[in-house]
């Protein structure tokens, strides 16, 4: 017997603890020495006058700043606070703590060092403008939180201007981690991805790329129905053939059977619902999903609450629901993709992020959860699933190399020691600081 008052204050506990741990800590993250400091006389290698050395060689040889810098490992995570976790237009400095949340995720999960940086513009010509002169700064960038439609513009801007992999983790993190539990989804309920009808809740930067990416993976363009806030995208949508080019596309090539409506007639008869809209509960209602084929997947991924509970959608006939939370089963997040993905393309020094590159870290994601044994309650690896970030990463790093765009060789077993070591001492430094009470335990 499901217990919803039990299950909602589960659900609503991690917000009440956040009130209380974030003040506690003052932040999530902070700068850290890697170098030894035997004595101060280290301070001369260091800084003046020692360092003067590598500048100099550096300015001879301006690759040799990954040699002597820390540039190859530091990747800045930037937003304008136009569209933040489900919350909208709430500014740099509300989006602050979803930064740091994110810089957290990459060291821990990653082994990657990042800066938060939220920028006092919205903007897309001065944001475009600030991220290139960043550059020299990074080893790559990754866009958070910005509205659409601008965010395809400054994405794609940037990854064709810039000479450092640039990537929007809400739509490229989201869309790779996304097809790698509809991969295993499908395995699970026994039907083939080419075959297959998906209804998608939302037509935001998420959902868009998820799209394209699960056409890349074998989804007919025509077996997709997707709505946004007026309702399902087809061709007599004209309205939105200016200033919403990528929806506008979604239009051309999908719903081939020209359905018209809203969320209800979108999710009929369809086999997958793939759901990143506005945060519920309630968007999605139970007798649409029981309107699905049988052995139907949902999952209902807005933040910080799913388009429906859970326990809602398999009471009304769901066979597999994943949401965007850790506190659920299955959960659809891309704190799965992107510190694997980003440690993949840093190790080889890759000049951008492809789909194809996503696209290889999908299945491999999709194999680690294969490789434990698939559940209905076990879709995609969980977050302490800690080999499935170095494997990622050799599957991104393997396919830059195919694809030409690493600026180093190496071998599969390389890239796996390289990225495995780096990011064992992220966790095992972050577990000694806490067990020297250098990191202090918080408050009961």
């Amino acid at each position: 017997m499901i217990n919803e008052k039990e299950l909602l204050e589960k659900a609503m506990k991690p917000a009440k603890d956040a009130m209380k741990l974030h003040p506690f800590f003052k932040g999530k993250i902070e700068t850290f020495p890697k170098c030894v400091i035997r004595d101060f006389d280290d301070f001369a290698i260091w800084y003046t006058p020692g360092v003067a050395e590598p500048c100099k060689d550096i300015a001879k040889n301006p690759e040799k700043v990954y040699e002597y810098t820390n540039k190859g490992n530091l990747v800045g995570v930037i937003t304008d606070g136009s569209r933040v976790l489900g919350l909208g237009n709430i500014g740099p400095e509300a989006g602050y703590p979803v930064m740091e949340g994110k810089a957290l995720l990459f060291k821990y999960l990653g082994g990657v060092d990042v800066f938060p940086i939220c920028l006092g513009t919205q903007d897309p010509d001065e944001f475009i403008v600030a991220v290139k002169w960043l550059q020299p700064s990074f080893g790559g960038i990754n866009l958070e939180d910005i509205a659409m439609p601008k965010c395809f513009r400054i994405l794609n801007t940037l990854r064709r201007e810039c000479t450092i992999p640039v990537w929007h983790d809400d739509q490229q993190g989201t869309a790779a981690v996304t097809v790698a539990g509809l991969v295993n989804a499908l395995k699970i309920v026994n039907k083939k991805i080419d075959k297959i009808k998906v209804s998608m809740i939302g037509a935001g930067a998420s959902n868009i790329c998820i799209a394209r990416l699960m056409i890349e993976a074998g989804v007919e363009p025509g077996h997709i129905y997707m709505t946004d806030s007026k309702g399902l995208l087809h061709k007599g949508r004209a309205e939105l053939k200016e200033k919403f080019i990528e929806k506008w596309h979604m239009c051309e090539i999908s719903n081939e059977e020209q359905r018209t409506g809203g969320i209800a007639e979108a999710m009929e008869n369809t086999d997958a619902c793939v759901a990143l809209s506005t945060p519920g509960p309630g968007v999605i209602k139970k007798e649409w999903v029981s309107k699905m084929s049988k052995d139907a997947i949902v999952f209902a991924c807005a933040n910080p609450i799913p388009e429906i509970w859970p326990w809602e959608a398999k009471d009304a006939g769901a066979r597999i629901v994943a949401t965007g939370r850790s506190d659920f089963p299955n959960q659809v997040n891309n704190s799965l993709g992107f510190p694997g993905i980003f440690r993949g393309a840093l190790d080889v020094r890759a000049s951008t992020i492809t789909d194809q590159m996503c696209l290889a870290a999908s299945y491999e994601l999709a194999r680690c959860a294969q490789d434990k044994g698939l559940r209905e309650d076990y879709l995609i690896p969980t977050m302490d699933d800690w080999e499935v970030y170095p494997r990622e990463a050799v599957a991104v790093g393997m396919q830059a190399i195919k694809e030409k765009v690493a600026g180093i060789q190496m071998s599969k077993e390389q890239l796996y020691e390289v990225a495995s070591n780096v990011i064992r001492r992220a966790r095992e430094t972050t577990k000694l600081l806490m067990r020297e009470k250098v990191i202090p335990a918080p408050p009961k």
